[in-house]
């Protein structure tokens, strides 16, 4: 049941400074940064890649193999000559673009461009540790956000995703302490405390559990895991009312999170709709076959509750 948030960073020009956007940055560089950096925030992803891409080309002093190709692969990059450091910020930029959308290893290839151009800048680090984590390599992924912390101790999104690893390892009682020190540099980060919130399910401590979603929600109403967790609080509450709400509330703004339906559907159980209920678990197995045998499980035990409870 835990929560996969994951938080990245991504530079926008004031982030960067004029130490490095500076003369030497064309200013059509610059524009196209921007505009990616606004296409990133309305998630057109294809449009803030080419931007990117076209601020790279600019930005970049490449010999003229390398400008045609534009970086496509790494043996073009021997064909660097100057690179200007806003380069790397573009590279990062791009990487985070890719990350939304699932294109872990194209990430990755653009933070570790962004981190051989300036390798002292901690937030690459930060957001290719998120990417490695994507692939399911939690030491990778936990030696990077270290580095990141190494070069920025007060960068809350590296404790926020270390966190989140020390959730995937069962060490909650550490997910929580970085968790509180994100908060502590950033106190209005709605996915720290959510996920703060599925930590302190892992650990029973069901009232501090729903205190973090209520805040993670007042922060932001559009967080789908703010909703669900919440709704995980309320349905362990025998509240199946408040819970289904929570529930619709997730599908309607992550509408392929199969575990929504699967909750959904045993408060459904339980308030005695089962041909609703019975829609909610199709739903689910259709987007996560895998859950089959748990689904099957949870739903005998809902029934059984029903039973003696009625």
């Amino acid at each position: 049941m835990r929560c996969r948030v994951v938080s990245l960073t991504i530079l926008s020009v004031s982030m960067i400074g004029f130490s490095v956007v500076r003369a030497q940055t064309p200013q059509a560089a610059v524009n196209y940064f921007e505009h990616g950096y606004d296409k990133v925030g309305k998630r057109d992803l294809d449009g803030a890649i080419e931007d990117y891409t076209r601020a790279i080309i600019i930005s970049s002093r490449l010999a003229p193999a390398g400008l045609k190709s534009s970086f496509a692969s790494d043996a073009n990059w021997n064909n660097v000559t100057v690179v200007d450091p806003f380069t790397s910020s573009a590279y990062n930029n791009r990487g985070v673009a890719h990350f939304y959308k699932g294109e872990f290893d194209e990430a990755i290839s653009d933070f570790n461009r962004a981190i051989k151009i300036r390798p002292a800048l901690p937030q690459p680090y930060l957001n290719r540790g998120a990417a490695l984590r994507a692939k399911g390599d939690l030491k990778g992924a936990l030696a990077d956000i270290n580095r990141a912390i190494s070069l920025k101790n007060d960068l809350a999104e590296a404790y926020t995703n270390r966190g989140s690893i020390k959730q995937d390892l069962g060490d909650f009682d550490g997910a929580i302490a970085d968790f509180d020190q994100s908060l502590k540099f950033k106190p209005d980060l709605a996915d720290t405390y959510s996920s703060r919130g599925w930590a302190f399910i892992d650990l029973k401590k069901f009232d501090l559990a729903m205190k973090d979603f209520e805040r993670a929600i007042k922060l932001d109403d559009k967080l789908a895991w703010g909703y669900q967790g919440r709704g995980v609080v309320f349905l362990g509450r025998g509240d199946t009312a408040h819970a289904i709400a929570d529930f619709t509330r997730t599908i309607e703004l992550e509408p392929n999170l199969a575990r929504a339906y699967f909750n959904r559907g045993l408060a459904l159980l339980l308030e005695g709709k089962d041909d609703q209920a019975q829609a909610d678990f199709d739903k689910c197995l259709a987007l996560r076959p895998a859950l089959k045998r748990e689904v099957e499980e949870r739903a005998k035990l809902a029934r059984e509750l029903r039973a003696q409870r009625d």
